[in-house]
C-alpha cells in the first residue's frame, strides 16, 4: 500500500455566497413596514497551511476533491446569513502549489505559512441594504457569488540541508541510519529506498537535516528509474554528497564512472551547479573497497572535490564526515541573505481607472470585461425585472453606456458582459440609463414593458440571414442533371 505521495492533482472549490433576502416587515397595523431582508453569508475559503506534523500528500491522493461550505442565505427581520467555514488543508513543509499549466502559485516553506487557493463567494445584499431615497422598498435582492474553483498540483520538495545522492545500493540508507536516528529500510537489492528519508544530525553546535534520496541511474533526469520522481527533493538542499560504492559487484561500474553519471543527471535536471559537493567513498571496510578507494581518490581530488572514506558497518570516518558537512552547512547558512520582514504593499487604483473595458467584436456585437460589471451580472436575478433594471442603472452610473457610445454601439446591438464561456448577452437599449423614477409594483420595472423596436429589428435581420444561408445551401446542393 502506498504510504508516501509527493505529487497530487487536486480540485478545490470555495463555498458559494448566500443569497440576499427580499422581505417586507409586516405586523399588526403595519402591513408595509419597510424592507427587512438580510444579507447572505460569505462562502468559505480553501486555505493551504504548512503543518510540521504532516510529511506526505497521501490524504489528497485518496480524496482529490475538496470543497468549503457555502454561506447561508439571509432572512427577514434583518437577519444575515451565517458565513461558510473555511476549509484548511494541512500540507508538509516544502510543498509547491502550481496551477494546471505548471505556473508556481505558492512555495510553502516555514511552519504556519498559508496560501488561499480559492476565495469564497460574496454574499448577496438583502433588500434592506439596497433601499435608498429613490428606491424605498426594493422588491429584489442580490444573489450570492459562486466560490472560486480551480485545479492545482501539489509537489513536495524535501526541505533538508544535505542530500545523499548516488546509485541504488550505494549505501545511502546505511549512512543516514548511523549518522542520525532515522530508520530507513535497508536491503541488498536495488531500489530498496522508495521514498526520501530525513534524519537530524548533531555535530558540535550545529544541527542539520540530511536526506536520503532514492537511487539514481542513467537517464534519471528523463524519467528512468525513480529519478525524475525524486530529483525534486534535491532542489532545496544546500550540500550534495555523492555516495560512491567501492565494493560494487557489477563489473561495468566503478566510482569514477558512477560520479560522472550522477553529475551528468544532476546537470541535465538543472539548477544544482552552485551547490557544494562532497564525495564519500563508501564500504572501505572491505579490503577490495579500500584498495579501489586508494586508486580513485587522487583523481577525484584533482577535480577539486573533497573526498572522505567511510564505512557504515565499521563506522570508520563517520565523525569526520558529520563535522565536514556541518562546516559546509554553516557556510551555506551564513551566505543566505537575511530574511526580510513581510511588507504590506498597497496599490491604489488610478483615479481615472474605470475598472472595465469595451471591445468591439464584429458588426453589431460588443464585449464588456471588468471586475465590477461581471460581479454585478453574477449577482443579478434575471427572473426579476426590477433586479435587471437595477443592474442597468449600476452599469450606467459606472460609465458603460458612455463607453459603448464611444465605441460606436447603436440601439439594438448585442452587448456581452463577461468571458466567452459564461458571458451574458443583452440587446442594448441606450434609453435605459435611469429608472428608479419609473418603478412600478415591487419586482417590476416599467421600462421592460415598453416595445423595443431596435431589438425586434435585430432579430429580424438574424432571421433573414438564416433564411439566406438555408437557401444558399439548397442551391449549392442542386443538380440540374438529376
Amino acid at each position: 500500500m502506498t504510504t508516501f505521495v509527493d505529487r497530487v492533482e487536486l480540485h478545490v472549490a470555495a463555498g458559494n455566497g448566500g443569497h440576499g433576502c427580499a422581505s417586507v416587515h409586516r405586523e399588526k397595523f403595519k402591513p408595509l413596514g419597510g424592507p427587512d431582508g438580510g444579507n447572505g453569508g460569505r462562502g468559505g475559503d480553501v486555505v493551504f497551511v504548512v503543518d510540521p506534523d504532516v510529511t506526505t500528500l497521501l490524504d489528497y491522493h485518496h480524496s482529490p476533491h475538496r470543497k468549503a461550505t457555502n454561506g447561508r442565505p439571509g432572512e427577514g427581520g434583518h437577519r444575515s446569513g451565517q458565513d461558510g467555514k473555511s476549509l484548511v488543508l494541512p500540507v508538509p513543509e516544502g510543498t509547491v502549489v502550481l496551477d494546471r499549466s505548471g505556473e508556481v502559485l505558492a512555495d510553502m516553506v516555514g511552519a504556519g505559512t498559508t496560501f488561499v487557493a480559492g476565495q469564497g463567494g460574496r454574499g448577496g445584499l438583502g433588500n434592506a441594504a439596497l433601499a435608498s431615497a429613490r428606491r424605498k422598498a426594493p422588491g429584489f435582492a442580490l444573489l450570492g457569488e459562486p466560490g472560486e474553483e480551480r485545479g492545482v498540483v501539489l509537489e513536495l520538495k524535501t526541505v533538508a540541508d544535505v542530500a545523499l545522492v548516488g546509485y541504488p545500493s550505494a549505501g545511502k540508507s546505511s549512512l543516514i541510519s548511523v549518522l542520525s536516528a532515522a530508520k530507513p529500510k535497508i536491503a541488498d537489492y536495488p531500489f530498496t529506498t522508495l521514498v526520501p528519508n530525513l534524519g537530524v544530525v548533531t555535530a558540535g553546535a550545529t544541527v542539520y537535516t540530511i536526506a536520503d534520496v532514492p537511487g539514481l541511474i542513467p537517464g534519471a533526469s528523463e524519467g528512468k528509474g525513480l529519478g525524475l520522481e525524486f530529483l525534486r527533493h534535491v532542489e532545496r538542499c544546500s550540500v550534495l554528497v555523492h555516495v560512491l560504492d567501492c565494493a560494487t559487484l557489477e563489473t561495468d561500474r566503478d566510482p569514477l564512472s558512477d560520479l560522472d553519471v550522477i553529475e551528468s543527471e544532476l546537470s541535465r535536471y538543472g539548477g544544482l551547479d552552485d551547490r557544494p559537493r562532497v564525495v564519500v567513498l563508501n564500504k572501505t571496510d572491505i579490503p577490495e573497497g579500500k584498495d579501489l578507494a586508494d586508486l580513485v581518490r587522487a583523481e577525484i581530488e584533482a577535480r577539486g572535490l573533497p573526498v572522505l572514506e567511510v564505512s557504515a558497518v565499521s563506522r570508520q570516518g563517520l565523525k569526520e564526515l558529520s563535522y565536514a558537512l556541518a562546516r559546509l552547512v554553516d557556510e551555506a547558512r551564513a551566505a543566505r541573505p537575511a530574511p526580510e520582514a513581510t511588507r504590506i504593499v498597497i496599490r491604489p487604483k488610478a483615479v481615472d481607472d474605470s475598472g472595465f473595458t469595451v471591445t468591439r467584436l464584429d458588426e453589431g456585437m460588443f464585449r464588456v470585461r471588468g471586475e465590477k460589471p461581471e460581479r454585478w451580472v453574477r449577482q443579478t436575478d434575471f427572473n426579476n425585472d426590477e433586479a435587471v433594471g437595477y443592474l442597468a442603472d449600476r452599469l450606467a452610473r459606472l460609465g458603460v453606456e458612455e463607453e459603448l457610445f464611444k465605441a460606436g454601439a447603436r440601439e439594438g446591438d448585442g452587448v456581452a458582459i463577461g468571458a466567452e464561456d459564461d458571458a451574458v448577452v443583452f440587446d442594448w437599449e441606450p434609453t435605459m440609463i435611469s429608472g428608479a423614477e419609473m418603478l412600478g409594483r415591487r419586482g417590476e420595472d416599467q421600462r421592460f414593458d415598453a416595445p423595443r423596436p431596435a431589438a425586434q429589428r435585430r432579430r429580424d435581420r438574424e432571421a433573414e440571414r438564416a433564411d439566406e444561408d438555408a437557401a444558399l445551401g439548397e442551391y449549392e446542393g442542386f443538380d440540374p442533371f438529376e
